[in-house]
């Protein structure tokens, strides 16, 4: 199972470490080394996300997922997106881009870090709004229900998240946007460019989410039906199977997924800039990472983990939350990738742990029998 599951992800890890070193020598190897591990490490939070998107889909589009979804993630996040950013805030062509990635790689990094006030208003808004609505949803099973039972109730009122994310989004164009951090550790007032990248990342998650949910509630319409057809057919004797997202409904959960990976992806790409500025070391690294990240996302699924360890959920969008927290404080403040990405670990422990003494006590209250019918039920909420 790992080995069907991570096989690819070995593969490329051989070929990235034997390109490094015949690019670079030992150092190389090294450079890409601690990249891959970095981007394992700030993405795991969104592979738990992504397998609770993805295990509502067919064979075919995690298949999908698996193959076109990393050619989009690996090249269109890990090496295009780097080279368009500077395309964008310089004002030059992609060709000149790349070109000045290859060959002055100082000047490159410096219009990275110039661009990061916008890269970070975008995807901080955009994981925002996934964590509010996460937040603000009445769930069957809480982790912590202390503070998930009055936010439940808060989200009644219509349109909350979004009134909360543009009041943060104001406040951080007043505040942190003042007094940009920029290229050489100086700063400058980007208010106005925060505010644009901001809404549009809101902008962007009200439009592939609000798709998501259309056809995800065309697909619960279809559930109810097949559940009526099923219970006719369990006092026939005979077995249906349950459906899962296809088509439409599909192919926006898939571009909901991409969407969601590329601002997850923001963090990485950057950080990966405190490590090595040369765009060839950082393509293998993070793709490297990338293809472990999408490997974990599939065993997820086919293990049922998220089944079994409940609060896994959880704890993976309140790693979003601070992520989308992080990503706004360093519009203006430089923030160590080793704490941005211990953030997303301790609180995806913490979750799983909970979700350990959770089943064990189900299993000691109610003997394994009894147990696990019992979590299978609550689990359904989740």
């Amino acid at each position: 199972m790992v080995l069907k599951t991570f096989g690819w992800s070995f593969a490329v890890t051989a070929l990235g470490l034997v390109a490094a070193v015949l690019f670079g020598g030992w150092t190389a190897f090294g450079i890409v080394a601690i990249l891959s591990v970095l981007e394992i490490s700030l993405s795991f939070d969104n592979a738990v996300v992504n397998a609770g998107i993805l295990k509502k889909m067919n064979a075919f589009w995690q298949k999908i997922f698996l193959t076109i979804g990393i050619l989009i993630a690996v090249f269109g996040m890990r090496l295009v997106f780097p080279v368009v950013i500077v395309a964008v805030s310089a004002s030059m062509g992609p060709i000149e881009a790349v070109k000045l990635a290859l060959n002055d790689k100082d000047q490159y990094q410096q219009l990275v870090t110039d661009a990061h006030p916008s890269i970070a208003a975008f995807g901080g808004m955009f994981l925002l709004m996934i964590f509010l609505d996460f937040v603000f949803e009445d769930r069957d099973i809480k982790w912590l229900g202390w503070l998930e039972r009055p936010l439940a109730k808060l989200g009644k009122i219509d349109m909350l998240s979004v009134c909360i994310a543009l009041v943060v989004l104001l406040v951080s164009a007043m505040t942190f946007a003042k007094n940009a951090h920029q290229h050489g550790g100086t700063h400058a007032d980007k208010a106005e460019t925060v505010l644009i990248s901001g809404v549009a990342g809101l902008i962007t998650y009200l439009v592939v989410g609000g798709l998501s949910s259309y056809f995800e509630n065309k697909l619960e319409e279809e559930e109810e039906r097949e559940h009526e057809a099923e219970e006719e057919a369990k006092a026939k004797g005979k077995q249906v199977s349950v459906i899962q997202l296809s088509g439409k409904a599909a192919f926006f959960m898939f571009l909901y997924l991409e969407v969601l990976d590329a601002s997850f992806s923001f963090d990485g790409v950057i950080g990966a800039f405190a490590v090595t500025n040369d765009i060839v070391l950082m393509a293998l690294g993070l793709g490297i990472g990338a293809m472990y990240v999408r490997s974990l996302t599939v065993y997820l699924v086919r293990q049922g983990t998220l089944d079994d360890y409940v609060y896994l959920e959880h704890g993976a969008h309140y790693a979003i939350g601070a992520l989308a927290a992080v990503l706004l404080i360093t519009i203006q403040y430089e923030i160590h990738e080793l704490i941005t990405g211990s953030i997303g670990v301790i609180l995806i422990g913490a979750s799983f742990w909970s979700s350990v003494r959770r089943n064990r006590a189900l299993a000691a209250a109610e003997g394994k029998g009894s147990g696990s019918d019992e979590k299978a039920e609550v689990s359904s909420g989740v």
